[in-house]
């Protein structure tokens, strides 16, 4: 059943009035890979009245006020992307469409969504707190670089001058928040948040000021270093950090969910469907990615330095049970029109289902490693034996006809895999994979990917090796894409040279899939840019210039000229 997006869907519930209201920069899609969607079922499953306004336009109180005012407090997300990456390109560009949106029009998710959309709350509708969401908020929680005006930003609870931020996968923190507030109880304990306070509480780590790490690179690489290594659930101490005269309160991170906790979130009663009110705008883009996919887990133990999986999901992997996505599997083949293909059952990684690190659930995340990198760690077990199982009983359900993997496979894992590898590569070549697979080694100068903390080239070549053998046994004739990153903190042009006449040498093609590195918020690659020094302070070339990012990817991507 559809959250409530009108005050018709509420006289149908029931409800005269709405405990939270949520407002998000995405059109209303009703699915469990749209975040407000997620959080919105979840307290509604806990008993809450809960209602969404999607895209509201900031020029006048008549979307904001549609559905009237919370009796505990509005949610506020940007949508599923940050709203700077969503409406600009790497090179700065103004994005010409938006997926999120009804009719791919772009311009309808306001730049810095979370402070425009607060900023309209204050305006038409203030007297609840504000609770800002969403990896927009969650990664821009303390203070950061933002590659859009070139400079350390404030935590942007103070720029939207919000109330609270909800960090990482907000289920636990949400649903507790409403739960005090409801009761009148004083919420500032809860995990996984941050607010506003004139002093941190005992025993909390103060972080450099926002004004120390504005003034010098060295100071904020130091906090965003002390920020990570305490963002781990099990680990991890409350920090606080003085912007001015006030200060940043960042909580312990909320435990992950547990198993039956995450089945709970994924079989609520999700329409999978764009709410009518919007779908009346126009089609949704996005929709045609995730429609009839399933998600098997949450978080990934890639780590790679420019990726903020690691700091909004988690270090940790948590799976769903065999038999919640079983149960989702046969509800999506008995809807009718269903035609029978599954168009991707994975996660941030494919192949991270069932897999476990023991020493992570009981003493946390490693601070002297990562769990792969440039190689694997032991105590990481990895084992693919679960996805294959999976797998075969999917694609056994009745009304399936073809499940797809389509997210990207992490080849380093597969290798690593000495018992069960091989045979997780025959189950997708043979019944998984549409003609091609998707790999991400970003690139093979064995330097730069240390830097960007992802395997050397030659654990590549052993999987592509891998990748012909297994396909040679199932009779197939199917192939790899690969994506690859220009432009990367300690990047140059010979590296881009030398990925060029690799790919021709060794992998015999001429690569398509090759973006420019854009410096996002709370990632290690980030901090690296910014800074001009990777994580043991040595100096690196980091291309800056349009013109120069614009060489490294045509060195591997010639653009076409123009007639």
């Amino acid at each position: 059943m559809f959250i409530p997006a009108t005050e018709k869907d509420m006289r149908r519930r029931g409800w005269d009035s709405l405990d939270v209201v949520l407002v998000s920069g995405d059109t209303y899609t009703d699915n469990s890979f749209n975040g407000s969607a997620m959080i919105g079922h979840w307290l509604i499953d806990h008993g809450f009245r809960v209602g969404i306004v999607a895209q509201p336009r900031t020029d006048g109180p008549e979307d904001i006020t549609m559905l009237g005012e919370p009796e505990l407090f509005w949610s506020v997300s940007s949508g599923c992307v940050d709203s700077m990456v969503a409406n600009y390109t790497s090179f700065n560009r103004r994005r010409k469409d938006d997926d999120f949106t009804p009719g791919g029009m772009a311009g309808r998710r306001p730049d810095r969504a979370c402070i425009a959309y607060t900023n309209l709350i204050k305006r038409h509708a203030k007297g609840r707190p504000v609770v800002l969401g969403g990896i927009e908020a969650s990664l821009r929680r303390v203070a950061h670089y933002d590659a859009w005006t070139d400079a350390i930003r404030r935590s942007v609870l103070f720029d939207a001058k919000a109330d609270a931020i909800v960090y990482g996968m907000g289920e636990l923190s949400s649903l507790e928040l409403a739960c005090r507030m409801r009761d009148g109880e004083d919420w500032k304990g809860v995990k996984g948040i941050c607010y506003a306070s004139s002093q941190a509480p005992d025993g909390f780590l103060e972080l450099p000021s926002y004004e120390e790490c504005a003034a010098d690179p060295g100071a904020f690489a130091r906090m965003f270093l002390e920020f990570r290594d305490n963002c781990d659930p099990v680990s991890g101490k409350g920090m606080a950090q003085r912007h001015g005269s006030r200060l940043l309160v960042h909580n312990p991170p909320q435990r992950p969910l547990t198993t039956p906790e995450l089945d709970a979130v994924y079989e609520s009663d999700y329409e999978n469907a764009v709410h009518p009110y919007y779908a009346r705008q126009g089609h949704v883009k996005a929709m045609d990615t995730v429609e009839n996919s399933i998600t098997t887990h949450r978080g990934c133990y890639g780590e790679c330095s420019f990726c903020a999986i690691a700091m909004h999901q988690g270090r940790a992997v948590v799976s769903r049970s065999e038999e919640s996505i079983l149960r989702e599997v046969r509800r999506m083949a008995s809807k009718p029109g269903f035609n029978g293909i599954i168009r991707d059952v994975g996660g941030p990684t494919a192949n991270m289902y069932g897999i476990d690190c023991d020493v992570k659930s009981v003493k946390g995340a490693c601070r002297d490693r990562r769990c792969l990198g440039s190689s694997p760690c032991p105590r990481l077990k990895i084992d693919h034996s679960a996805q294959i199982r999976l797998l075969k009983e999917i694609s056994a359900t009745d009304g399936v006809r073809k499940a797809f993997v389509n997210s990207g496979v992490r080849y380093d894992m597969v290798v690593a895999d000495r018992v069960h590898g091989a045979e997780y590569l025959d189950e997708l070549s043979s019944a998984h994979v549409s003609g091609q697979m998707k790999v991400a080694p970003e690139h093979v100068s064995d330097r730069v990917l240390e830097l960007m903390g992802k395997p050397p080239r030659k654990v590549l070549l052993e999987f592509k090796r891998m990748f012909e053998e297994s396909n040679a046994r199932c009779g197939k004739r199917q192939f790899l894409t690969y994506y690859f990153i220009a432009a990367h903190p300690g990047c140059t042009e010979s590296d881009m040279r030398e990925l060029s006449a690799f790919c021709r040498r060794e992998l015999r093609l001429n690569p398509e899939q090759v973006q420019v590195f854009t410096p996002t918020p709370s990632t290690l690659s980030t901090v690296m840019y910014h800074c001009g020094k990777d994580l043991e302070g040595r100096r690196l070339f980091v291309e800056r210039t349009e013109a120069g990012k614009r060489r490294q990817k045509d060195i591997v991507v010639p653009r076409r000229k123009e007639r």
